[in-house]
């Protein structure tokens, strides 16, 4: 094959795998954002199947998985669920988090720390995914300014490396992402707070430095996961989501921005006002 025809070849994959992406977050995007609107069971099961799907992706990843380690996590999980559906202590998430990491350290026949590192992720997804949510009043629209900073930073991001290109952002961590791509998301990401500000959602500034905090903290979240995924040779988590590979490479970003979220939110307004005091300054 002549390079003329790999370069063709190569333009038609990616072209294949954006049309794979776009389908994926038609479905999958407005199907989040009814589950989130609804709050309540329907979010704390979507919540969990997620974080149990991170959870058996980051053990196959870390080459830690086993189905005794696999299912007692899966219990812990649940256990968190329960946590997030009405009996949300400091007293029940400190014993869910000990359990989980009891589980991860004794079950866990080699990598014992990668086990431990993978519950404490998948926990600190679920239950920060819970606590933004949970105010009646403000969390679904707390919820949406993380979900779509997040999709903002990650379109703008994609569109900007493709179409500027330029020197890489991390080549050792991540060979694709530049320097371009990552200043795209985040000025995308600030038109998301430009936007819930126009609609009298919160204060215009507030909601700009929020904005870019999630901003930078989903692209470290997308950097971190692909360091790992680079540390075990792997290049996707799975391949449960046609064009963008697994769980843990779709939610990466969302991890990281939901995380700081939730401890920002718990810090000004408690386990309670989370939501309340993401989006009132």
């Amino acid at each position: 094959m002549t390079e003329g025809h790999a370069s063709i070849g190569a333009a038609a994959r990616e072209g294949n795998n954006l049309l794979l992406r776009i389908a994926a977050a038609l479905v999958m995007a407005p199907l989040a954002i009814a589950i989130a609107y609804a709050g309540g069971w329907l979010w704390t099961g979507l919540v969990t199947v997620a974080a149990i799907g991170l959870y058996a992706e980051w053990l196959t990843v870390t080459g830690a998985r086993n189905l005794a380690l696999l299912l007692l996590g899966a219990l812990v999980l649940l256990g968190a669920a329960w946590i997030e559906s009405g009996h949300f202590t400091a007293a029940n998430v400190s014993i869910v988090v000990a359990l989980g990491v009891v589980v991860a350290t004794i079950f866990s026949s080699e990598r014992r720390s990668w086990a431990v590192l993978g519950i404490g992720y998948a926990l600190a997804a679920s239950i920060a995914s819970s606590m933004v949510r949970r105010d009646p009043d403000s969390g679904f629209a707390a919820l949406m300014l993380v979900l779509l900073t997040v999709w903002a930073t990650d379109i703008g991001g994609y569109f900007a490396g493709r179409l500027i290109g330029g020197p890489k952002l991390w080549p050792q961590v991540s060979p694709k992402k530049t320097w371009a791509g990552a200043v795209g998301g985040f000025v995308a990401s600030l038109a998301v707070a430009v936007g819930f500000a126009a609609f009298d959602l919160g204060k215009f500034m507030p909601l700009l430095l929020l904005a870019a905090a999630l901003s930078v903290a989903a692209q470290l979240g997308d950097l971190f996961e692909s360091a790992v995924k680079r540390r075990f040779g792997v290049k996707d988590s799975s391949h449960i989501i046609p064009g963008h590979g697994g769980l843990m490479d779709r939610l990466d970003g969302f991890v990281a921005a939901i995380v700081l979220a939730a401890i920002f939110g718990f810090l000004r307004g408690g386990a309670d006002g989370v939501g309340h005091a993401l989006m009132v300054w």
